[in-house]
């Protein structure tokens, strides 16, 4: 077989190769041993993911977070004003106490937004912090996820359960992405790989 032949036989396996990649639909991301999907059925809306990262305290990892918008965004006013359906997801990457993460969110809301925004939330702060004395304490594996539905509210779900009451007031919903997204969020670096900035 002279060159030429086995140079054009190698080129249309190489493309057989490269057409069988590109058709395979995008896998998963795995962070720290988490897969993350690629997209999120909320309602009745698909949604993609924005970005994922892994939450530090310290050196120690406590969860991975995911967030899935309808449209791809790299600014915290973007999300924020962006209509439709929203998630967070959050797996859980050491046993902790639930009142110890329940504390965490609500300090992450008290962190970002001012004090007149904070005086309109209570009633939400109160029921989304009520949802956490259901879990006695959370598992590494265990998933959190806190939803944004149009005309439903903020939906919570442990584990694939619903957890807690529906929230329905928006402004409590980006008071939450604003623990991960907002001028002091949780973990600096996390906001920027939620960003995909």
């Amino acid at each position: 077989m002279n060159f030429g032949l086995r140079m054009n036989n190698r080129l249309v396996m190489l493309s057989a190769v490269s057409a069988m990649l590109f058709s395979i639909p995008a896998a998963a991301v795995e962070i720290a041993g988490v897969k993350i999907d690629e997209t999120a059925q909320v309602a009745n809306q698909q949604l993609k993911l924005n970005g994922a990262g892994i939450r530090y305290k310290v050196i120690f990892k406590v969860y991975t977070a995911a967030l899935y918008l309808a449209e791809k965004k790299t600014t915290t006013p973007e999300v924020l004003a962006l209509p439709g359906a929203k998630r967070v997801s959050l797996v859980i990457l050491r046993d902790l106490s639930s009142d110890d993460l329940g504390q965490r969110f609500m300090e992450g809301i008290r962190k970002n937004a001012e004090m007149s925004e904070r005086a309109k939330l209570v009633n939400s702060m109160l029921t989304f912090g009520q949802m956490f004395s259901m879990i006695p304490e959370m598992k590494k594996g265990d998933v959190l996820t806190v939803d944004w539905i149009p005309g439903t509210g903020v939906v919570s779900q442990y584990n694939g359960k619903k957890l807690g009451e529906t929230i329905q007031d928006p402004n409590f919903y980006n008071a939450l992405l604003k623990i991960w997204l907002g001028p002091n969020p949780a973990d600096e670096k996390l906001k920027h790989l939620l960003l995909s900035e």
